[in-house]
């Protein structure tokens, strides 16, 4: 059974698997600045309200799973380590700065996935099996049954 984190009116298990490069993918993060890299996300994280539970600095890519609170947004998040991380690392390491003009260590996008410890078709199973008023219109949610706009409008 998972462990729920709570907050004042909620109890949550939030997960996210964050990957990200340097710009041109540049296989920079070797040595003391893959180090730096780990120890500054470590830092920002406990700064934030973040939980890493698992990462990997890669020469040209980060690996994060990180475990966050309700309120904070996916692109909160990645902003948060991302900027604070480029900033300090380019004023750290000058040879960075040569090879990263402009002021981005980091390439400008990312990837995210939720994760978590149950599947879709196990969420859709339980909402099947829920009690409910009998309805004669079956007014379950489904997408299929969205109204469909003339080509006109679309």
């Amino acid at each position: 059974m998972p462990s729920y984190r709570s907050g004042p009116h909620s109890k949550y298990d939030l997960k996210l698997h964050l990957v990200w490069v340097p710009k041109y993918r540049k296989a920079v993060l070797v040595g003391p600045v893959a180090l730096r890299v780990r120890d500054l996300l470590r830092e920002i994280a406990m700064e934030r309200e973040l939980t890493i539970l698992s990462g990997k600095v890669a020469r040209d890519h980060v690996h994060l799973l990180v475990a966050h609170r309700p309120h904070q947004s996916v692109s909160q998040i990645v902003q948060w380590l991302k900027g604070i991380s480029s900033r300090m690392l380019l004023e750290e390491f000058p040879h960075l700065r040569k090879q990263f003009w402009g002021r981005h260590l980091w390439a400008r996008g990312y990837f995210a996935v939720s994760s978590g410890t149950i599947t879709d078709a196990m969420v859709k199973q339980y909402i099947a099996e829920q009690e409910g008023e009998p309805v004669q219109d079956d007014s379950r949610f489904r997408i299929d049954d969205s109204p469909k706009l003339p080509p006109s409008r679309r």
